[in-house]
């Protein structure tokens, strides 16, 4: 055992410098996601006890994101990238402060903080996803996400139960908004954290300054689909969960402790699958994380109680990361071999793949408050989330598609222009 973890160690000090850099930046800043995606939402809940303003809520943050992805590209012309990603993780702190010093959860006040939380999602993970494209390989990107999905789950652990009881004790005493405010205050010191740890990297900003296309090439628009059935489950999946446990829990250590069943498993799995798979299993990956995810959604549909929430957050530990797993170097692959063909910037591709998104989070987030409003929440939170499912199946099709028309794009590519084609796109294209 003791000669396995040094193997994975020394694998892990092999890579790049940039590399072990990123990896843990963002695993520094993992510690504050947990607070950010469940506990935020849950404040909003306890406040309000009303599951339509979360979701404007998480609607004004997948606003915030794409238009912060634009201002992004124009600001790497003038910023280097490593300041500009960790603004986005320190801007989270901020946005978190701006929701705490609300006197009243009114709509406009929790636009404002929604819109702040938008923009540091959207300023982390545009750079975020070039760093990762410019930082790996097509050969090492399963073991990145991976690593990284390890240790994002690992800390699952420990996170949601430690913040979930510290809130729970504190509303007991009497105190619940003052226990979230010394969570706002620790999650500001973490992001400075993350920050400092990113600075030590030795990034380099997009080479190719136009960002902005409206033309791609066919084989794209193939992603883009792909990017909107992913949207639309991300519409209200992320603040799903902390509605659901608030209303059939009821308690924040009850959501803490749903988050930490069963993630011990979860992450050592995800470290393994990362480790052991390469570009050519990433579609069967992909379709186990969809059927997971679509047993997750039936059973909470199903059941709608206590269980049906502990089996639905266990089931979705499993579920997401399995499909970000895959789903990742898949959009990298793509990325790859069209920034080749096409000459453009990877950032490009990345600004046009987040509009993608945005329409399938506002059709998830729109399937929801539609539900919500001319019939129930208990409708919207228990149907929305297996329609979704449902429609989301279908991605495991639209997925291979992408993976075998990979293929063949890249063996035309080694073929066309082999001075120029990368070495992992050449290894993609002899892939049985």
């Amino acid at each position: 055992m003791l000669k396995k973890l040094t193997s994975e160690i020394k694998h892990f000090k092999d890579q790049s410098h940039n590399f072990k850099v990123l990896t843990l930046t963002n695993l520094i800043y993992s510690i504050v996601l947990p607070v950010i995606d469940i506990f935020v939402a849950a404040y909003v809940m306890r406040s309000s006890n009303d599951p339509m303003k979360v979701v404007v809520y998480q609607l004004t943050i997948y606003t915030g994101i794409p238009l912060t992805f634009l201002i992004n590209g124009w600001l790497l012309n003038r910023f280097p990238i490593k300041v500009l990603y960790s603004f986005g993780m320190v801007l989270s702190g901020i946005s978190m402060m701006i929701m705490m010093s609300l006197k009243t959860l009114d709509v406009t006040g929790i636009g404002i903080a929604g819109i702040v939380m938008g923009m540091s999602f959207g300023f982390y993970w545009a750079n975020r996803d070039f760093l990762a494209l410019a930082t790996t390989n097509d050969s090492n990107r399963n073991y990145y996400y991976g690593l990284e999905t390890f240790f994002y789950t690992i800390i699952a652990i420990v996170i949601p139960v430690l913040i979930g009881w510290f809130i729970e004790f504190s509303a007991a005493a009497g105190d619940a908004k003052l226990a979230y405010k010394i969570v706002t205050g620790v999650v500001f010191a973490i992001t400075i954290a993350a920050s400092f740890m990113c600075f030590t990297g030795k990034f380099v900003n997009p080479v190719n300054k136009k960002f902005i296309y409206f033309k791609f090439d066919p084989y794209w628009n193939k992603l883009m689909f792909l990017a909107v059935l992913k949207g639309l489950v991300q519409g209200f999946l992320v603040t799903a969960p902390a509605m659901l446990i608030m209303l059939l829990l009821g308690k924040e250590g009850a959501l803490g402790t749903a988050q930490s069943v069963g993630a011990v498993f979860a992450a050592i799995l995800m470290y393994i699958i990362g480790r052991n798979t390469g570009p050519q299993h990433r579609i069967y990956v992909f379709g186990a994380g969809l059927v997971l995810f679509a047993i997750a959604a039936l059973i909470n549909g199903i059941l709608f109680n206590e269980t049906g929430v502990i089996l639905f957050m266990l089931f979705l530990l499993l579920a997401k990361p399995l499909l970000d797993l895959a789903y990742f170097p898949i959009q990298f692959s793509v990325i790859d071999i069209l920034t080749k063909k096409e000459k453009r910037s990877e950032f490009a591709y990345i600004l046009n793949h987040e509009a993608g998104l945005y329409a399938g989070r506002l059709m998830g987030a729109g399937t929801f408050l539609l539900l919500g409003y001319y019939i129930s929440n208990e409708v919207a939170l228990r149907y929305a989330i297996i329609i979704v499912a449902i429609l989301q199946l279908s991605s495991f099709w639209v997925a291979k598609d992408i993976i075998k028309k990979g293929k063949v794009m890249s063996k035309e590519l080694a073929v066309t222009e082999p001075s120029t084609i990368t070495a992992e796109a050449a290894a993609l294209a002899i892939q049985p």
